[in-house]
Parts: structure tokens; sequence; C-alpha cells
């Protein structure tokens, strides 16, 4: 999953990008109203986070373009104001939930969980292809009831493998998902990742299941 967090306080924008690639999210941080428009055209996200008191152009106004411009990406919106009225106007502008700060961090996670299991589903059921098992929250992975060890990165991209099992997934789509927006596509990194996954998903294994299909991308399936 692909998140936009759009907060002038740099410190706590600094924070909530650590803490959500920690949940293995790929963040992408802008400090202003009109970069976070900008980014929000250019990327595909799964949802975003916006603090209402921002400069050049304020959250409300965002949100409001946003909505105007028909996308229907959640929207969780970030402020010191806590006041009914706030609350109302941030709602009735196409805001689909409401943070007020100071907040602890467990409570955005689940509320970032939820809004995106209202849009996509059950997110929080575990993942299967063959014998290997994706616990979304536990954020365990096992193989023959094994448990493989995985970093956040290797994590994130065989959630996002599994997610769309059978299917092949490009190179363009996995850096848009499980990378930021300073990823560099000249890079090899992906062919690296899915390489170590190969190295504790599969080779430990009789069947391998991660393929390569040659000038398009992978696929995560299990092969008759």
């Amino acid at each position: 999953m692909r998140l936009l967090v759009v907060e002038d306080d740099k410190k706590l924008a600094s924070f909530l990008k650590r803490g959500l690639e920690e949940e293995h999210y790929a963040v992408d941080v802008a400090h202003d109203g009109e970069e976070g428009w900008y980014l929000s055209q250019v990327n595909d996200y799964d949802l975003l986070v916006l603090d209402i008191m921002l400069p050049k152009l304020d959250g409300l106004a965002l949100c409001r373009k946003l909505r105007q411009q028909r996308q229907d990406t959640p929207i969780l919106l970030l402020t010191a104001r806590d006041a009914v009225a706030d609350r109302v106007t941030g709602l009735d502008l196409g805001a689909d939930d409401y943070l007020v700060k100071p907040f602890a961090f467990a409570e955005l996670l689940a509320r970032i969980r939820a809004l995106l299991r209202r849009r996509r589903g059950p997110l929080a059921m575990p993942l299967q292809v063959a014998d290997l098992v994706l616990d979304p929250v536990a954020h365990r992975v096992t193989r023959g009831g094994q448990p493989i060890e995985l970093t956040a990165k290797e994590y994130a991209l065989l959630e996002f493998l599994m997610r769309h099992a059978g299917e092949v997934v490009t190179r363009t789509q996995i850096a848009e998902h499980v990378w930021d927006q300073h990823f560099d596509s000249d890079s090899n990194v992906i062919d690296v990742y899915i390489s170590y996954l190969r190295q504790k998903i599969d080779r430990p294994f009789a069947t391998r299941l991660l393929h390569t299909v040659r000038g398009v991308g992978y696929v995560l399936r299990e092969e008759a």
C-alpha cells in the first residue's frame, strides 16, 4: 500500500513516514498543499493523510479539489482543531475520517487500516499461495509451517505479489506500490529484492512459486 502524508511540521512528517514504513507501507511526504496536490496527480495512492493547517493550499481546500475531481481515494484529516464544526466541515468536504492532534500512533494505524478495509475489502485476511501463508495482522510469513524472516521491504514486496497472486505484475507496478517517489527507476533494486525473496521463500523448498516473465515482470503462482 502506498500512502501520501501532507504535513508541514517536518519533525512530525518524518516521524509518520518512519512509523508507517515500519508497518510496511510505502510513504511519500509533502510539506505544503500545493506539493500534495501535485503528488496526488502524478502518483496512484491508496490513502491520503492531510494536515488541515498547511501553507500555500490548506488541507480542506486540497480535500475539496480532490473530491471535485471525483477521486475516491480515502482521506484522513489530521488537525489541532477539535471543535465539532471543524470536524463537520472536513467530513462534508469529502474526508473519510478525522484525527485530532496530539494522537496516539496506534490509533492512527487503526484508522488507516479501517479506511483501507472499506476500500479494498478484507485486508486483514491471511493470504495464501500453495503452502506460503502471509498473515497481515501479525506480519508473519510461513511456508510449509516454517517461519520465514523478512525485512520490511521484502515483506511489503511479498504482500504486493500475494495480493496479485496469479497476475503478472510489472516493475513499474511494483515500484509504484512498494517504493516511494525517490525510487530510481533505472536501478536494479527490484531485481535485487526479488532475488532476496527467492532465497527465502523458494530455494529452501521443492516447488518454486516466484516466477519471472521475461520482458514483462513477475508472477507469484503455483504451477501445475
